[in-house]
């Protein structure tokens, strides 16, 4: 049932608090559903359906991250899913799902594949430090990250989401909030704004039920794939060639496993050809040229723990090559952080003015903007803080 809140009339702008933005795509922006209308939104059958879609995606997604280095994002196919799943289940007489907990489901799949890039990032860098995987620490790095990003990311959505609406592109939200339209339930389109076109009601079944046919056909594919090359080793899964002198270390390789031919797939030609110029340069140029240059020196160059001589290129790689990686990636970070500097700022300046009630209310402000408040995320930052400082202590008293 759709509600009207009668005693705080919507604002014309419902997604903005305080000034008026000056990008004007972010000032004339209206919600697919209005702030004044109550559909169900958080409810448990599609919490928990978002929370197993995540497992299933921060699994592969993990995976993915320690092969290849990158995640491809879940939201779009946790929202086929759902959408596909509570479509089915209307046939026998359930509830079709509203636009807004299609959202939930696709927010909390999501959120899986996020805290794997994340913990994915993290163990490489806990193994450089010389620290052990143990299940215990994998478990409180995931935990304690997981909620502070969540903490962090409240105060910096006003500043990069709300009033940089239409600069920053987010393609793969986007899309996804497509999706979600173009396949909003029957109770959603009636109290949807009208400004937001929406395709053929039939078009739109028959285009979800086509995405949910893909995406349970690739799962099968992928295992008659897998099962063929790992199972019944009908070919190699890694094919590599190794060149002699006076190309000495030079080699090629391919990796072909189905996963990762659907993350080529998904990340498409341009960001495919960059990481195929990483390995380019990496294999027949890096290596090569350590190996030209390291084949005579002897004993251990650290922090190689054999002669360059003895090494393969794989050796190579591991013991030199990850780290020039590992400093391109870190380099990477600190410039994109300190080009969000101003960013960040406004968004914590924002959030300070919540704190100090600048924002008037949280009660009476509208439902597409009530966030947690200030204080939960000052407190909730203190006391993660207070939790991680004794575990360091502990594991690097273990450790050492």
């Amino acid at each position: 049932m759709v509600t009207v809140d009668t005693a705080n009339p919507p604002q014309e702008y419902p997604d903005i608090v305080g000034a008026r933005p000056t990008n004007p795509l972010a000032a004339n922006f209206k919600p697919f559903i209005p702030a004044s209308l109550q559909l169900p939104e958080l409810t448990w059958p599609h919490l928990i359906t978002g929370t197993i879609l995540g497992i299933v995606f921060v699994a592969s997604s993990l995976y993915l991250v320690l092969k290849v280095g990158l995640t491809v994002s879940a939201s779009i196919p946790v929202a086929v899913i759902s959408i596909t799943i509570f479509r089915i289940f209307s046939k026998f007489g359930f509830r079709d799902a509203t636009i807004l907990q299609n959202n939930i489901v696709q927010t909390a799949g999501s959120a899986g594949e996020s805290i794997a890039f994340g913990l994915g990032v993290t163990m490489p860098a806990i193994m450089i430090l010389g620290f052990d995987l143990e299940i215990g620490r994998v478990m409180l790095v995931a935990v304690l990250g997981g909620l502070l990003g969540i903490l962090m990311m409240i105060p910096l959505r006003r500043a990069l989401i709300v009033r940089e609406h239409g600069i920053l592109k987010y393609p793969e939200g986007t899309a996804c909030a497509e999706v979600l339209k173009a396949a909003a339930s029957k109770e959603s389109l009636a109290v949807a704004d009208k400004t937001h076109t929406t395709a053929n009601a039939e078009i739109v079944n028959e285009e979800v039920a086509s995405g949910g046919r893909v995406i349970f056909s690739g799962v099968g594919i992928g295992f008659l794939y897998q099962a063929a090359m790992g199972a019944f080793k009908m070919w190699k899964d890694t094919p590599q060639k190794i060149f002699a002198a006076p190309f000495k270390g030079g080699s090629i390789s391919a990796t072909i496993e189905p996963a990762l031919l659907g993350v080529g797939y998904i990340i498409g030609p341009r960001i495919g050809s960059i990481m195929c110029a990483g390995g380019v340069l990496a294999y027949l140029v890096l290596i090569p040229a350590i190996k030209f240059f390291g084949d005579h020196v002897t004993g251990i160059v650290p922090p190689g723990t054999m002669p360059i001589s003895q090494m393969g290129p794989d050796d190579v790689r591991g013991a030199y090559i990850l780290y020039i990686g590992a400093g391109a990636v870190a380099a990477g970070g600190i410039i994109s952080l300190f080009r969000s500097i101003p960013t960040i700022w406004h968004g914590l300046r924002g959030g300070l003015a919540d704190l100090l009630g600048q924002h008037g209310p949280r009660e009476h402000a509208p439902r597409t903007d009530r966030d947690l408040s200030m204080r939960v995320v000052i407190i909730g930052c203190l006391a993660i803080i207070a939790v991680i400082w004794p575990c360091r202590n502990y594991t690097c008293a273990a450790t050492c």
